[in-house]
């Protein structure tokens, strides 16, 4: 009767020390949980570590600028191209699913209508206010400019005094007809131009001006404005307009025509005696569901800064909105010149208007 007992006392022990182990071994399990969602988390950090732009620019000087932000700070950076009306119905649809931190692109108006459609939020950095003056950022900080281009009138050397140049107005009298170029009124460039001439003179002024602009036309709008200024040098026309960082960038074309064009044609800021000349801007949005806001800001602080805004200058030609960078010695040699101060939204809050007025006198 002992030995049953201790044969059963035997068996509930070994009973009792397997669900124990077996225990120990749940218990392990349960243990390790954390471990396995802390593993979970790190490709969430290592997400936070970079920043997304959605950007309408496609320049050389930009990738290599964004490659050297991540050298020096070790955040990476990721890049969406695209047409900026494209990427902002992008942004529209993604909503707070938007991978996006910054919008990038070129002209006023189009930074414009990302702030209208309520796409971004306020850029807060005592760097950045620093960096940039108060008329190349946006009035409610949305957006701030990161190098701008003039609108100017391009002229044959061979054919044009300058003394016969003055004014946008001027372009649209008898004095020049068939003898100016210019790039399809579809065109945002000018566009935002008509819509300044609205802004400034009215919209009955801006429609004479846009009739007489179409009526001078030496042939149908076609091409980029570089091909306004080979047309020129061609001796299709005596002038044109076109951006100022076209005729720079045409000086160090790989294309050996272009470079002599580039020669052979002068530049003109219109309206130094009256309202000015027409500037443009480039300029990053902070996206208003941006998931990397501190990475953003870092990066429009850098882009902001001396060295990659005279970077940008002496690549691209493109007037830097920092005061302390310096500029190639072509932008020098052009002087400073007096612009339309507008606020950048009146291109797009006018290009409606600009785009109707252009249809309806006919410019192509």
């Amino acid at each position: 009767m002992k030995k049953r007992n201790f044969k059963k006392s035997i068996m509930l022990l070994t009973i009792v020390m397997i669900m124990t182990l077996l225990a120990g071994c749940v218990g392990g399990n349960k243990s390790t949980a954390p471990d396995a969602g802390q593993a979970a988390k790190e490709p969430a950090t290592k997400a936070s570590n970079e920043v997304n732009i959605y950007t309408a620019r496609h320049y050389d000087v930009d990738a290599e600028l964004y490659a050297k932000f991540t050298e020096q700070t070790g955040i990476k950076v990721n890049v969406i191209e695209g047409k900026a009306p494209e990427l902002i119905e992008r942004l529209k649809r993604e909503g707070a699913s938007t991978p996006a931190d910054l919008f990038i692109t070129v002209d006023g108006g189009i930074l414009n209508t990302a702030k209208t459609a309520d796409l971004l939020q306020p850029i807060q950095s005592a760097t950045i206010d620093a960096q940039v003056p108060a008329d190349m950022r946006d009035k409610d900080s949305n957006w701030v400019g990161l190098s701008t281009r003039a609108r100017v009138i391009v002229y044959a050397k061979d054919r044009v005094n300058p003394s016969q140049l003055s004014t946008y107005e001027d372009l649209a009298t008898d004095k020049w007809k068939g003898k100016l170029l210019v790039r399809s009124s579809t065109n945002l460039y000018n566009q935002s131009l008509l819509a300044s001439l609205i802004s400034l003179n009215g919209e009955a002024e801006a429609e004479k001006w846009a009739a007489g602009i179409a009526a001078n036309l030496a042939r149908d709008p076609e091409g980029g404005d570089r091909d306004q200024a080979k047309a020129v040098v061609a001796g299709t026309g005596d002038v044109a307009i076109m951006n100022t960082y076209y005729v720079g960038r045409m000086t160090v074309s790989e294309d050996p025509e272009e470079v002599k064009v580039a020669e052979k044609i002068g530049v003109f800021f219109p309206n130094q005696q009256t309202t000015g000349t027409h500037l443009n801007i480039s300029g990053a949005g902070l996206v208003k569901h941006s998931k990397n806001k501190d990475n953003a800001l870092k990066l429009i602080e850098f882009l902001t800064a001396k060295e990659a805004q005279t970077a940008v200058s002496k690549a691209n030609f493109e007037f830097p909105v920092n005061k302390e960078a310096e500029m190639p010695e072509l932008l020098k040699s052009w002087g400073t010149f007096k612009h339309q101060g507008l606020d950048f939204a009146v291109y797009g809050e006018l290009n409606p208007k600009a785009a109707e007025i252009a249809n309806k006198v006919g410019w192509k």
